[in-house]
């Protein structure tokens, strides 16, 4: 008999949307059946499952869930369990990772490109399939990977979602070392693009926009050559900023602060809708003359995933963590929304 033959497991499931908050927990705990892997799936016990504001998102309704109740988490670390019956990577006992990107096409126009983040038919871990807030997930084979030796389970959590999608957002910033950069906002992915960015471009001064006191002395402290308020004026034009802010007011602010040709690159799911009168102070001359030019991010690839693992083990990359066991994912949950961020959040739930 396998080992996981018949048996139950945990999860902290989404059950409603609403507002996230202490009076209403979000997830509720419950005992269901094991999942089976099937074709080319494996099943993973997980180690560990990285908390992003993506999860605040899916049960406040602003990219919900396919179907309810919905096990989120897209952040997954763990070890396979057992594989399919069409498996073929010999992945049973290695420890592996999964991202936001569960599965794509393969075949459209955008898959053979190199860009199935954009393909149509994306599926996306912990809100179109259940995720990592468990104890025992299923995953394609085909769309995990491996995590390197010397990253541990919840510092590679963090890699796998703020690590890649900052990644990506470094990407396409175009940056020549030596540009200045900037950074607006500082949760878990700002200071891994830090981190990243300072090892690939040496002689690049980096600035960080934040509200937070607490976030701007944890910028300076990893190397960030001037820190301040999201309106503050820095004391030169940046070449390149990259957003990770709910807002549109960082978006403005961040458009006014580039060089002429620079690139603002937003790295965001979403931006508050009440906040879009802001967007009624555009200014051209201002903000979007002498070709200055916006992108925006879209999920991420299996590629980008991987180089960041690559480029995390290089550096070498240790993500800042605060752990939580599963059963305090609310709390977690409600700290995040409360704003209570420094470096990245990760239910710890067994050892590698």
């Amino acid at each position: 008999m396998r080992e996981t033959e018949n048996k139950s497991m945990r999860a902290m499931r989404i059950h409603r949307l609403g507002t996230v908050d202490k009076s209403c927990p979000p997830l509720q705990c419950d005992v269901i059946a094991l999942p089976h892997p099937h074709n080319t799936e494996i099943l993973i016990r997980v180690h560990a499952c990285g908390v992003c504001h993506t999860e605040l998102d899916e049960i406040e309704g602003r990219t919900a869930p396919v179907e309810l109740p919905m096990i989120p988490g897209h952040q997954v670390v763990g070890t396979v369990v057992e594989e399919g019956p069409d498996c073929h990577r010999g992945l049973r006992g290695k420890r592996v990772g999964v991202a936001w990107i569960h599965s794509a096409c393969g075949v459209c126009q955008w898959c053979t490109s190199g860009r199935e983040n954009l393909c149509p038919e994306f599926v996306a871990c912990g809100r179109d399939v259940c995720g990592g807030y468990a104890q025992f997930m299923v995953a394609r084979e085909e769309f995990v990977v491996a995590i390197p030796q010397g990253i541990g389970d919840c510092e590679a959590t963090p890699l796998l979602c703020a690590g890649a999608v900052g990644y990506r957002a470094l990407y396409l910033c175009e940056l020549n070392n030596g540009q200045a950069l900037g950074l607006t906002g500082f949760g878990a992915s700002g200071h891994l693009v830090l981190q990243m960015a300072r090892f690939l471009y040496p002689d690049t001064a980096i600035f960080v926009f934040a509200r937070s006191r607490k976030e701007r002395e944890f910028a300076a402290k990893l190397g960030a050559f001037w820190t301040g308020d999201t309106r503050e004026k820095p004391p030169q034009l940046l070449d390149s900023i990259i957003d990770t802010t709910p807002a549109w007011l960082p978006v403005l602010a961040a458009m006014e602060n580039l060089a002429p040709g620079g690139r603002l690159v937003i790295n965001a799911i979403r931006k508050e809708a009440g906040d879009q009168e802001i967007l009624m102070q555009l200014d051209y001359e201002r903000h979007l003359w002498q070709e200055k030019s916006i992108r925006s991010v879209a999920n991420v690839t299996r590629k980008d995933v991987r180089e960041c693992l690559r480029l995390a083990a290089q550096i070498p990359l240790r993500p800042r963590v605060t752990k939580y066991s599963l059963d305090e994912a609310n709390k977690a949950l409600i700290e995040l929304k409360q704003g209570h961020i420094v470096g990245a959040k990760v239910l710890h739930l067994a050892s590698s």
